[in-house]
């Protein structure tokens, strides 16, 4: 039987060894480049290579991530590193590019990929094409409910994040970070927009204020059964950036309930259990959109929570005064709930003033107050416990992992002695000594042999069985034996460690230079007025979001309708003009329609604009984070599409999160910015301030189209706005 997987992050060493021995299946890990976690420590090659030998010996399987969007210049770098991978047994890599997903397949058809989140795989269309071209498995958006995910019947593994933080944003849709940090979310470089505090305005009123954007994290331990019921293949923890004690915790607890499961035994996750991964780290616990649960904002806080310990009932500027419900212990760290303030308990009082290491639960105790905090601010607050010393120190300890073995000794007089050794996995060493010698005076012992043939700790083995076959009246030196043991557990530590593969010349196709004459221009409009414009101007093509406008103006001029951005079940449209916002539709729709891929699919380099052109995509519509100097290194502008002006979406959400009716509604930053928020199917924020790079026109030479995006532009705005363009043409 198939069991599911228990895919585990690690960011470090530490967490590597920490997943392993506490019952990772296997892990995901990331280079210095390339990842969607820029940010975590990751790991050179050297690492890596150690890192992969690692996993194999203990057969835990190990995934690479290779899932940003890729720009030109660095395609030959990213093709070595893929080799290298493969050359060095990853067992996948986990990519999202669909240029660079497409190049691997045919340059290393035998290195497995699995389709990353940020990929947004969440429609049939989409996940039955990775399927076709050779990916094993789809890594599903966190916004899919567990329905919609068995409901795909593409037979391809399916992996389901079920654990730890979650983004606000679908994955590899979000730009807030880099139109507003300077610092790509697709590029792993996430500045975490969606933890800082937001001002919501509706009609000019404000109506809500916190952290808006920042969601609970992820816990499906309760659904647990749910998931393996349903035969998911991988389930997938979240935390790349997160500490070796929080994979631990994450993987034993996890571990626990799986092998009850599967031993037919109840599933049960005590309250120990729950208040050890609360410790460890959590913005409070949702079920997710996997279990359809829609309240998955903390609006309190983006921090850390913790478990609540206890209540201050005294302060003065000198110390801080807690009865506790939980123990707390010297080096613990706090958090005190109304301030938001946290600390290190380098000094533990009891109540009468005294030094002490830990002070259990009902005391009272005292801790510095540091910071100063007021009485007002204090008095009353919760006490959080967000690091426990006693817990690390726990999780710290672990008894490694060892490997099962069966010994075999054969010992016959005038012939070599065979030492063998056999794992689970069928792996196995034989090793021969020299010839068995009949002894003299004091012949050796089967249980001299086997307590020798059995010292297996300095080794990752353990022994399952033992069975000695020998003469009577042997000698055997106690030295021999112990090197046979040595260079048989050695031995099977390389089999299992697996042999690097021949690396071989990789050639990346040339792509040929081709450019247009002359750029045409591109529209997208959302009211009747915009529309009205465009059609005067005799702009090229018109897109629009709005079906009502697309059915009365589509006779009227070249006019699109723009798709939404997700798509579970596609229409089924035949001989229309389609903007594609999302990799299903672009699928789908492609034999039988005229279409237009929008910049939401971060299109950055020409291999992808190549795939896009086998799918018959009419115009290939650029990533807006591209730069000037970016986009001069695309070869294929004559079927390019490039925004010059336009206020983009930073983010589209699952559900109307902010309740919006018919209220005109805005975020407002700390920095006083405001973006607009509107909701259809789903929650859309668009940027504070539009791009523009009209001034620039004179360096896009080649590109076959340039797009003006509209927001609430009024009618002399968006003439005035095509006239500039038009005038830099």
């Amino acid at each position: 039987m198939k069991k599911t997987e228990l895919l585990i992050p690690v960011g470090n060493m530490e967490c590597l060894h920490a997943a392993i021995h506490n019952g990772a299946d296997a892990v995901y890990l990331g280079g210095k480049k390339f990842g969607a976690r820029a940010y975590s420590n990751n790991f050179n090659e050297e690492e890596m290579i150690n890192a992969i030998k690692l996993c194999h010996l203990y057969n835990v399987k190990i995934y690479v991530t290779v899932n940003t969007m890729i720009y030109n210049e660095e395609i030959e770098e990213v093709i070595k590193y893929l080799n290298f991978l493969y050359s060095n047994n990853v067992d996948a890599v986990i990519m999202q590019d669909n240029g660079l997903i497409e190049l691997t397949r045919n340059l290393i058809p035998n290195l497995e990929i699995h389709v990353s989140t940020q990929a947004h795989n969440h429609n049939e269309a989409a996940i039955t094409h990775y399927k076709e071209i050779g990916c094993t498995r789809v890594v599903f958006d966190r916004e899919s409910s567990l329905e919609s995910i068995t409901s795909i019947k593409t037979p391809i593994e399916k992996e389901v994040f079920v654990y730890g933080a979650l983004c606000i944003c679908y994955s590899g849709n979000c730009l807030f970070s880099a139109l507003n940090g300077g610092r790509s979310a697709n590029r792993g470089m996430c500045v975490g927009s969606c933890r800082l505090p937001y001002k919501l305005l509706k009609n000019n009123k404000e109506c809500d204020t916190g952290y808006l954007l920042s969601t609970k994290d992820l816990n499906t331990l309760s659904n647990l059964k749910e998931l393996l019921d349903n035969k998911i293949d991988s389930l997938k923890i979240e935390g790349r950036m997160k500490s070796k004690e929080y994979v631990a915790i994450v993987t034993k607890t996890y571990r626990k309930l799986i092998d009850s499961y599967y031993n037919n035994q109840e599933m049960i996750l005590t309250k120990e259990d729950q208040e050890k991964l609360l410790k460890t780290y959590n913005r409070e616990f949702t079920k997710g959109y996997l279990f359809n649960e829609s309240n998955i904002i903390n609006s309190k806080t983006s921090n850390h929570q913790g478990i609540k310990i206890g209540t201050v009932v005294g302060v003065n500027n000198k110390r801080i005064t807690i009865k506790l419900d939980k123990e707390l212990t010297q080096n613990d760290a706090i958090r005190f709930d109304k301030p938001n303030k946290g600390m290190y308990v380098n000094s533990l009082y009891n109540q009468k003033g005294l030094l002490v290491s830990n002070i259990s639960e009902n005391n009272i105790c005292q801790v510095d107050n540091k910071e100063r905090i007021m009485i007002k601010d204090l008095l009353g607050s919760d006490v959080l416990k967000t690091i426990d010393t006693k817990l690390n120190q726990e999780l710290n300890n672990i008894e490694p992992k060892r490997i099962p073995v069966d010994i075999h000794f054969e010992g016959e007089i005038g012939k070599e002695s065979i030492l063998t050794i056999t794992d689970m996995s069928h792996n196995k060493v034989e090793i021969k000594g020299n010839a068995v010698q009949q002894a003299s005076n004091s012949p050796i012992s089967k249980e001299r042999i086997e307590e020798q043939l059995s010292k297996l700790g300095s080794t990752p083995f353990k022994l399952n069985s033992i069975n000695i076959e020998i003469e009577n009246n042997i000698f055997i030196n106690i030295k021999e034996l112990n090197e046979l043991r040595r260079k048989a557990t050695e031995e099977l530590i390389k089999i299992r460690e697996g042999k690097e593969k021949t690396s071989t010349f990789l050639e990346i196709p040339n792509i040929p230079t081709k450019t247009s004459i002359k750029s045409e221009i591109s529209i997208l409009v959302r009211t009747e007025d915009q529309i009205n414009i465009a059609l005067r101007n005799n702009i090229t093509n018109i897109y629009t979001p709005s079906k009502e406008l697309y059915e009365k103006y589509k006779n009227k001029g070249n006019v699109y309708l723009r798709l939404d951005r997700v798509i579970e079940n596609h229409e089924d449209y035949k001989e229309e003009r389609l903007l594609c916002t999302e990799f299903g539709s672009i699928i789908k729709y492609h034999q039988n329609n005229n279409i237009v891929s929008d910049y939401y699919l971060n299109i950055a380099n020409d291999f992808t604009i190549n795939k896009f052109k086998k799918l018959n995509v009419k115009n290939i519509t650029l990533s807006i984070e591209l730069s000037i100097d970016q986009l001069s290194k695309i070869k294929n502008k004559d079927i390019c599409e490039v925004i010059v002006y336009g206020t983009p979406e930073n983010m589209i959400i699952k559900n109307n999160i902010f309740n919006i009716k018919d209220e005109k509604t805005y975020l407002i930053d700390s920095k006083n910015n405001k973006y607009g928020v509107t909701y259809d199917s789903y929650t859309h924020i668009f940027n504070h301030e539009p791009i523009n790079i009209i001034d620039k026109i004179n360096k896009l030479k080649g590109f076959k189209s340039l797009r003006i995006e509209l927001f609430e532009e009024n009618i002399t705005q968006t003439q005035t706005i095509i006239n500039k363009v038009k005038n830099m043409l």
